[in-house]
């Protein structure tokens, strides 16, 4: 398992970094420019903070464009970057071209079991869904990640699931005991999985026993 920060802020990933436990980060292109830099800039400047794998979603417009693109990135950290790759047709040759290269490919914007199929399918390393999106907009994102993990377990495929548009610690859990493999987390609400009241109460508790 797992933990990767959800963010393109360099100082989001420094804070990471510090922490220990954070394993990598995805980005995407509205928090890129959420950080006020380039995807060039976020991508390399939080492998070289925080290390690990950090994932870049391709943006292009065509299917030889985003070819370009993810090429582009792969050279720029080798070995570091992985590519997020919405689900839709004309990118699916792509996305397992590149897995067949030995490159970390992760198929993002599943909103159903058929996507997740099509992933495995192609070789993809792993899949991406948005949980609280899918909450919103089809009522259950938790019970969406259990149904992709069901047919990544039918098939006995190595494929596995990053849960991505986690925004609450409650969140977290439910999307873990669905299936999801890895996490990938917003910092603030990994901070706030580390915090409970009543800890601060026993801590405030033992300290006055002194």
């Amino acid at each position: 398992m797992t933990l990767y920060l959800d963010s393109a802020s360099l100082e989001d990933g420094r804070r990471a970094a510090a922490l220990g436990f954070v394993g990598g980060a995805t980005t995407n292109p509205v928090l890129v420019a959420r950080a006020g830099r380039t995807a060039e800039e976020a991508v390399t400047g939080l492998v070289d903070t925080l290390g690990g794998l950090v994932f870049h979603q391709l943006t292009a417009s065509t299917a030889a464009e985003r070819e370009v693109e993810a090429r582009r990135f792969l050279a720029l950290r080798p070995g570091h970057i992985g590519l997020k790759i919405p689900c839709q047709l004309d990118s699916l040759a792509l996305a397992r071209r590149l897995g067949a290269e030995g490159h970390v490919v992760g198929i993002t914007a599943v909103f159903s079991p058929a996507q997740v199929y099509l992933a495995a399918a192609l070789g993809a390393r792993y899949v991406l869904p948005y949980v609280n999106r899918s909450s919103r907009l089809l009522g259950d994102g938790p019970g969406l990640v259990r149904q992709m993990r069901a047919v990544i377990d039918a098939l006995g495929d190595p494929m596995e699931i990053i849960a991505a548009s986690v925004k609450n610690p409650e969140e977290a859990v439910a999307t873990v005991l669905a299936g999801a493999h890895h996490l990938t987390l917003p910092l603030s609400v990994i901070e706030a999985m580390a915090s409970h009241p009543l800890s601060q109460q026993a801590i405030e508790d033992f300290a006055r026993a002194r």
